[in-house]
């Protein structure tokens, strides 16, 4: 289990940066477009990741975030528009110390262990993390000696997390970094990730996790099909509007239920059988008495009925919809 660090213990003592130098952001990119044959993977996408903050990209399967990433770390040539990291074209070699990449797929040799990957890493910065003190702070302790294949699923993800961050970077890309990991190592990377941030560390983050997102991001860019379809802080994505949540058979008159409402209510059903009615404030008890009221009139059992706010992943779904991506 990865221990999240405590008061009196070690911690992760990565770069403190300097907020004195120019004010350009960690990343800009405008009208980005890339192509891989006739597929357009990303569509003059347009997007701004401030300095010291952690930038949250989400995006369904082949929406563009994880190609629009490696174009950001210079991975990947792209085909149109403007790209800057720290003020500079991705790939620039000054970028090199710079700069912490998590990469999705590991790119970790499979028979290399976990210490000696990140001893022989070590070596290609100036200032590296102690290995032992990376090791204990992502409760890689007990696995140093063993290959990256032989590892855990969230033990690789640890490991390439640390790998991200031995260089004590200014900027870390971290793409999906706690897919596979079980909760309390999830949360002990959410608190990392924290302290990275605290140190003044420009974070990048690419997850499928809503929660993940909500938590960590101070601003949320939403993509697909390649564009940005939504940008903000997660209070200003998910606003104040207020739900009421009840099952009851499918097919309901809607408009008549909406009729029977406060002005500048609304209401739909999403999926078959699961109703919601959004008002753009707290739900109060008028509205709760207009619905109930209505069902009893038409013969309806609200079951489940709950009050609760708008969350970040109703915003996603309504955004980018709700059928399955391959």
């Amino acid at each position: 289990m990865l221990a999240v660090p405590k008061p009196g213990r070690r911690r992760l003592a990565c770069v403190s940066v300097s907020t004195t130098g120019p004010a350009t952001p960690a990343v800009q990119i405008s009208g980005l477009v890339k192509r891989y044959g006739s597929v357009m993977a990303v569509d003059g996408l347009t997007l701004t990741a401030a300095r010291g903050a952690v930038t949250a990209i989400l995006g369904p399967n082949g929406a563009g975030k994880t190609t629009t990433i490696e174009v950001c770390e210079g991975y990947r040539k792209y085909d149109g528009g403007t790209v800057r990291v720290l003020g500079m074209a991705p790939g620039a070699r000054e970028l090199r110390p710079r700069v912490g990449v998590m990469l999705q797929s590991g790119g970790i040799p499979p028979a290399v262990p976990a210490g000696y990957y990140l001893t022989q890493l070590s070596r290609f910065h100036a200032h590296p993390l102690p290995v032992h003190q990376l090791l204990d702070v992502f409760g890689l302790g007990d696995a140093a000696r063993t290959p990256f294949k032989r590892l855990s699923g969230g033990q690789q993800q640890r490991l390439s997390l640390a790998a991200a961050v031995i260089g004590r970077p200014e900027l870390v890309f971290l793409d999906e970094p706690t897919a596979g990991m079980d909760p309390q190592a999830r949360h002990a990377t959410w608190a990392l990730i924290g302290e990275l941030r605290a140190g003044g560390v420009s974070v990048i983050l690419s997850t499928h996790y809503m929660e993940e997102a909500e938590r960590l991001a101070d601003r949320i860019a939403v993509v697909d099909h390649g564009h940005l379809v939504a940008a903000g802080t997660p209070a200003e994505l998910t606003g104040t509007a207020g739900q009421l949540r009840f099952r009851a058979e499918p097919g309901l008159d809607t408009d008549s239920l909406i009729a029977a409402l406060p002005p500048g209510s609304a209401a739909k059903e999403s999926p078959a059988g699961y109703y919601v009615v959004e008002v753009h404030d707290r739900v109060d008890p008028q509205l709760l008495a207009a619905v109930t009221a209505w069902c009893a009139e038409h013969g309806v059992l609200a079951q489940s009925l709950r009050i609760e706010n708008r969350t970040l992943e109703d915003v996603f779904l309504e955004l980018t919809g709700r059928e399955l991506r391959s």
